[in-house]
């Protein structure tokens, strides 16, 4: 194709790119490759027909694509040179870190931010404002990258996520804390998204496998890392160094995003959907607030949590009759027409309802009932995190080299639940290493599935719908995580205190019949060595019965996971030229 039609093709496209340097005629040019390195879109128009044997010019890396331009990319003045592909891949593993950092750094830091600023009563609520604002906002982040253009939305949301670390490290009260850390939660909302999402333009899902499988890993990372960082900071620098290490970080990632990727703008396309936008942000709120606080803050049929239930429900039901009339809706629901797409919804939410239920429970059993140190909490995950690390490589490598994918959710599908099923067999008995020989059973089945629901998710959608496939599929697992854990905790917290009451009941109106009635559900290791040896035993053995009953809770949650897989259709991933 010539310079000039390249020109006229730029002219009628309203989303094309000008021309550098147009390529020679049968050397066709990925579209992901287009969009990151400034070429036109319309100069594939004229492509002679491509083939997978050949390098793939926008995952350049040390991929084999599903186009035949690799050469002419890193020769051609508007090529993308593997350098620079390693550098942006870089930029989102760092976004994505930073997103799952926080909340696990935050959390080793809890006690001695209230120590300093006090408001204890309201502990709960510097968590509970960053995932709210995080899950509120997922969708939303989304479907801007759809309309404006994905780099733009992507470097607000590092940006916005860097202002509320910063505000939140200079933060003089727990109520400035609450504020600031629903700021940074908004940006955190984009971020993972944007990742996703802008992977999902530079390389398409026949060869995103692998890199899904890196992001997976980057994830293990900040699980295991976190409490150890938290820990380091809070004990040496303090503990407004755990949103300041942000600020280094962030900066890194914008510099990189801001000059390497490059990315077409796009025009507004249409108005804004606030009424959607609206009810589904209300929605999501209640929903998370009713699970968070139910049980917990208030009791399930008081009438602030009724009330919530009922709003979650009007503003959830009446999301979609609006939906259908907006010109741009802020969730299309054309995406769910895909099968695909809606049983990775499903899955999405019951993997992190399992996720997050285990990641809280597993460390209270460990040191409640086994003895283990706080301060290790994120090595005492290793058995979980490592093998989830391993396998999520290994099966998005084997997906990029074979196209096939449908097997791994059937086996994830089926791994999970067994492994659920054999840590409800736990008891004061179970020695550390079968405990970690039945959480790397749990590891390896989500490894299966971590990043694989994201592919397929993408894959089933048009690319325009790239940012809402890829929000929608987080939002699922953000929401799963929320009720995981707040109904997981309410079975713990009630099996706990039935336990130590029958514990009491049988000690009589002894000194130690009344201390087992007074001690609390959530002791750690340190608090329980203070105890006198019958309230000690008892206490394991009721830590260890709540555990029980929230891992069999689990289970029978996780199996939904393995019967939806069986209905996965096996699409064929689409290249570089089918994405288009």
């Amino acid at each position: 194709m010539s310079a000039s039609s390249a020109t006229n093709g730029a002219k009628r496209g309203t989303e094309d790119l000008q021309v550098k340097e147009g390529p020679s005629p049968g050397q066709g040019i990925p579209k992901a490759a287009e969009d990151a390195s400034g070429t036109t879109p319309e100069a594939t128009q004229d492509a002679a027909p491509r083939t997978e044997a050949a390098p793939l010019a926008a995952a350049a890396t040390d991929a084999e694509g599903a186009d035949g331009a690799g050469s002419a990319s890193g020769a051609g003045a508007g090529g993308r040179k593997p350098r620079s592909v390693r550098l942006v891949l870089l930029s989102l593993m760092i976004a994505v870190l930073l997103a799952m950092l926080d909340n696990m750094i935050v959390g080793t830091a809890m006690p001695t931010i209230v120590g300093e600023l006090g408001g204890l009563e309201h502990l709960s609520w510097v968590v509970t404002a960053y995932t709210l604002t995080t899950a509120a906002s997922t969708p939303i982040w989304g479907k801007l990258g759809d309309m404006f253009g994905r780099k733009g939305v992507f470097l607000t949301s590092i940006v916005l996520f860097l202002i509320g670390s910063m505000a939140s490290g200079a933060a003089q009260t727990m109520g400035q804390l609450i504020g600031f850390r629903a700021v940074q939660g908004l940006g955190a909302g984009g971020l993972m998204v944007g990742a996703m999402a802008i992977m999902g333009d530079l390389i398409p899902p026949r060869e995103r496998g692998k890199y899904m499988g890196l992001m997976a890993g980057v994830m293990s990372l900040a699980m295991i890392g976190g409490p150890l960082v938290g820990g380091t900071l809070t004990d040496h620098l303090g503990w407004r160094w755990a949103f300041y290490i942000n600020l280094p970080l962030g900066a890194v990632a914008l510099a990189m995003v801001g000059t390497v990727l490059h990315l077409p703008k796009k025009p507004a396309k249409g108005r804004i959907d606030y009424l959607g936008a609206g009810l589904l942000t209300a929605g999501i709120t209640s929903a998370v607030l009713v699970t968070s606080w139910g049980g917990t803050e208030y009791d399930w049929d008081s009438a602030t949590i009724v009330g919530l239930a009922l709003l979650a429900v009007v503003a959830l039901a009446a999301f979609p009759f609006v939906e259908r009339r907006v010109a741009e809706p802020i969730l299309p629901l054309r995406v769910f027409h895909s099968r695909n797409f809606s049983l990775m919804a499903l899955i999405g939410f019951v993997l992190g309802f399992v996720m997050f239920g285990s990641m809280t429970f597993l460390p209270l059993f460990q040191q409640s009932v086994q003895g283990a140190s706080a301060t290790n909490s994120g090595l005492l995950l290793l058995p979980v995190l490592l093998p989830m690390m391993v396998v999520s490589v290994v099966t998005g490598r084997a997906t990029t080299r074979t196209g096939r994918y449908r097997m791994y959710p059937i086996m994830g599908g089926a791994l999970i639940p067994v492994g659920l099923f054999l840590l409800a067999q736990m008891d004061v008995g179970t020695s550390r290493l079968t405990s970690g020989l039945y959480m790397a059973v749990l590891g390896a089945g989500m490894g299966f599935l971590m990043q694989l629901t994201m592919l397929i998710a993408q894959n089933s959608v048009e690319l325009k719908d790239m940012g809402v496939a890829s929000s929608t599929t987080t939002l699922f697992r953000t929401i799963g995580g929320s009720f995981g854990v707040a109904l997981m905790g309410t079975v713990f917290a009630r099996r706990v205190e039935d336990s130590m009451r029958e514990s009491a009941a049988a000690s009589g109106g002894s000194g130690g019949g009344k201390q087992l009635a007074d001690t609390g559900p959530q002791l750690d290791a340190a608090s329980l060595e203070k105890l006198p040896a019958q309230v000690r035993e008892a206490y394991e053995h009721a830590v260890a019965g709540g555990t029980h009953g929230v891992f069999l809770l689990a289970t029978g949650v996780a199996l939904l996971t393995f019967v939806a897989a069986w209905f996965i259709k096996e699409v064929p991933l689409k290249d570089a030229e089918a994405q288009k």
